[in-house]
């Protein structure tokens, strides 16, 4: 009896490494993810900036590992899609002015303000402009919504809410409730107040509605950031100010000793003069060079001009501010992890059986700079958007452990979440919507840019609920990791303490989920009512 039970269990070992015949899936490897990780998110990659050396190391490593794999160049016969983006190295002067009837007052750059511009010229500024509250900045006319209405606003400055009116509100219909939209996006609002010719924007920080701290503006607003040129309009400076100093701001203002915040929440809000000006100027060094993005696929057998694009960003903030000692950011979970997972992912299809339609590993660059990789791909696709099948997006896997749940980010988007909800029944895990959507990470990743053109695109990872850990230890471990190490050079690979099988159970979903649009005739649609349903159509 002995010896049968161990030919069984020797039996049932050997099938577990074999390819499951019905799925074709094959195990995507922990060794493989721990590797990538360490590899990228080591010193030796200089924190992986575009422009810098650390991304030609980066650019380089992940061609010839696509190369060792076996797979095809993506962009004809290169490996590469140029980007073609403006390095804006920005000197903001050290303090910012705020001038009043009877008071002013000096902001510190860094410390109470940071500073920036796109506009690709040696130096701007706005000298004097005058102040004018804007609620959240928002012109929203489905929702009868305009926080700019009456008023010229040429040469003034417009000083802002980060989120939307939903954010905390308690009412559902009121923009999507607790659930940001894109209006509540810092992009947003810089994007608005230029249609509306304004000459800068001040947008006030608050940490819970923005989901991240100051030191998160610190490190993110300061040093060279990367453009895309373009004909839209633009802002002279777009700026963030703390939310202390947006209230002693407030205090030398018209609106003195009243709720600036409890008055933007109305929808008949009107914009309002501070009897305030700013003044604060910057001094621009300008390069203009050729980012890349890394672009390799595996050829489908019967349907080659179908695709299904998996994409991660390489990049991350290089070398800036010192923090404890430290300078480099590394960013082993955002977006090491991702990287890695691209590359276990395309290990994994190598391992299986051909696919009917061609699976594409897009590796973007710039997305640390407002996405600028998958913004400049989904203007230039080199593969056609209406023959895409969709986007499986991976960016910043940080799992402590094994995850019961799978969290959808824009879930209720497309029929990428019933893709997603079977991969993870499989898994006996249960999926959720995104707990947190108030924070928009639906617009903070590359997804988002695929979506805008149409291609439904999965987000999804474990973060909320451990099959070892409760979901209050996994909340807190989350807070950890965006308090202290989001964005800041405390983000590295540590092996003695990292956990990678609730990242390697994530990709495996993402690569089964891949496996079945790969072998299937079905083009996943957006469900009625999303935003993104009109650009596929």
């Amino acid at each position: 009896m002995k010896n049968y039970l161990a030919i069984l269990l020797i039996a049932a070992l050997f099938s577990s490494c074999e390819k499951d015949k019905n799925t074709n899936a094959v195990a995507v490897d922990q060794t493989t993810i721990k590797q990538h990780i360490e590899r990228l998110a080591s010193d030796e990659f200089s924190g992986r900036k575009p422009f810098t050396a650390g991304e030609v190391k980066t650019v380089n490593y992940l061609k010839e590992e696509f190369e060792k794999l076996g797979l095809l160049p993506g962009n004809g016969d290169s490996y590469f899609q140029d980007v073609p983006l403006v390095e804006i190295t920005g000197t903001p002067s050290e303090t910012m002015t705020i001038t009043g009837q009877k008071e002013r007052f000096d902001l510190s750059y860094l410390k109470d303000f940071v500073a920036t511009t796109n506009k690709t010229v040696p130096e701007v500024s706005l000298k004097n402009s005058e102040l004018v509250f804007a609620g959240y900045g928002i012109v929203a006319p489905e929702y009868g919504w305009n926080d700019y209405e009456g008023v010229d606003w040429e040469g003034k400055t417009a000083v802002v809410l980060i989120n939307d009116p939903g954010f905390k509100s308690g009412d559902s219909t009121l923009f999507k409730g607790n659930a940001m939209t894109y209006y509540g996006r810092w992009t947003y609002k810089y994007e608005e107040a230029a249609r509306q010719g304004a000459a800068g924007v001040i947008i006030i920080h608050d940490t819970e509605p923005a989901s991240y701290g100051w030191n998160v503006i610190e490190s993110s607003w300061s040093g060279a950031k990367l453009v895309i040129e373009s004909d839209l309009p633009l802002l002279d400076v777009e700026s963030w100010i703390s939310g202390e100093s947006a209230q002693k701001m407030f205090d030398i203002s018209v609106m003195k000793g009243q709720d600036y915040k409890a008055m933007a929440h109305s929808k008949s809000f009107s914009p309002i003069p501070l009897d305030l000006s700013v003044s604060v100027g910057i001094q621009n060094n300008i390069k203009k060079d050729i980012s890349k993005n890394v672009v390799a696929m595996i050829p489908g057998t019967d349907q080659k001009d179908e695709f299904i694009i998996y994409s991660a960003h390489w990049d991350h903030l290089g070398i800036g501010k010192a923090v404890d000692g430290d300078s480099i950011y590394n960013g082993a979970v955002d977006n090491a992890s991702g990287t890695a997972g691209l590359l276990a992912i395309a290990e994994a299809f190598q391992k299986s059986d051909p696919t009917k339609r061609s699976i594409v590993f897009i590796a973007l660059t710039g997305e640390e700079q407002g996405l600028l990789g998958s913004s400049y791909y989904a203007s230039y696709p080199i593969f056609e958007p209406t023959k895409t099948v969709a986007n499986i997006n991976m960016d910043a896997f940080y799992s402590p452990g094994k995850m019961k749940d799978l969290t959808i980010t824009g879930y209720g988007q497309s029929e990428m979440d019933e893709y997603a909800k079977a991969a993870a029944k499989d898994q006996g895990r249960y999926i959720i919507p995104d707990p947190e959507a108030e924070k928009g990470y639906f617009f903070r990743s590359d997804h988002f840019n695929f979506a805008k053109i149409g291609i439904p695109a999965l987000y999804a990872s474990g973060t909320y609920e451990g099959f070892d850990k409760s979901i209050e230890e996994i909340k807190i471990l989350n807070e950890d990791y965006n308090l202290n190490k989001y964005h800041q050079p405390s983000d590295e690979y540590t092996p003695e303490t990292t956990d990678l099988s609730g990242i390697q159970l994530d990709l495996q979903l993402l690569y089964q989920v891949g496996l079945k649009l790969g072998n299937e005739d079905y083009f996943p649609k957006w469900y009625e009512g999303s935003e993104f349903k009109a650009a596929r159509n």
